[in-house]
């Protein structure tokens, strides 16, 4: 039987609940069968120098979807390789059976700049998009895109402040527990360095 599968990719550094909530609002509004979370393996607009390792951060991917039937964490973009859009969709159109359609779960604002993206006519061409805007916001779509909104989601959780918390070993309550568990357990983001340096 045809599914309909989205692709939610992103640095997830980390994971939290508002990644799971926005994705839970495409599976419910847009009828989705699947969704792949798709950490990225080398993001092209960010320094991997200072990005998480790929493995921590898909285990924490891992983790977060275990509870979700429908998430499933995907090594799409797996490798040194730069992690562009267009061949990670060429990739995952070469999975599918006759009849699937294929999704892709993206935030107004990433949206907003689709046409600076490599090969961005044809991705328009290959799938669909599942555009999560922000209440009042406005984007512009091209010539040919194929969308559904997702809208009415305010959720102003910023990963960099977890890091920063998670340094200091204070509260996360965006994190799901058992990825706050790992990175704990890890000793990822300097967890606890800042609260044990003052202590000195």
């Amino acid at each position: 039987m045809p599914e309909r599968i989205c692709l939610f990719g992103g640095t997830f550094d980390p994971i939290h609940n508002a990644h799971l909530r926005i994705a839970q609002e495409a599976l419910k509004c847009c009828s989705l069968d699947r969704i792949l979370f798709i950490p990225a393996g080398n993001p092209p607009h960010k320094d991997s120098a200072g990005v998480t390792p790929y493995e921590d951060r898909f285990r924490m991917v891992e983790l977060a979807c275990e509870p979700y039937p429908a998430f499933e964490a995907s090594r799409l973009e797996a490798g040194s390789e730069r992690s562009y859009t267009i061949d990670t969709i060429k990739r995952m159109r070469e999975t599918l059976a006759p009849g699937d359609r294929l999704f892709f779960l993206i935030g107004s604002d990433a949206f907003d700049e689709i046409e600076t993206w490599k090969g961005w006519q044809e991705l328009i061409r290959l799938l669909e998009f599942i555009v999560v805007a922000r209440p009042g916001g406005q984007y512009r779509i091209p010539e040919g895109a194929r969308l559904q909104q997702v809208g009415g989601l305010s959720l102003p959780v910023s990963s960099s402040g977890i890091r920063a918390r998670l340094a200091e070993s204070g509260p996360t309550p965006e994190l799901p527990k058992k990825v706050r568990a790992f990175i704990e357990e890890r000793g990822l983001y300097g967890f606890g360095e800042r609260k044990a340096t003052a202590l000195l």
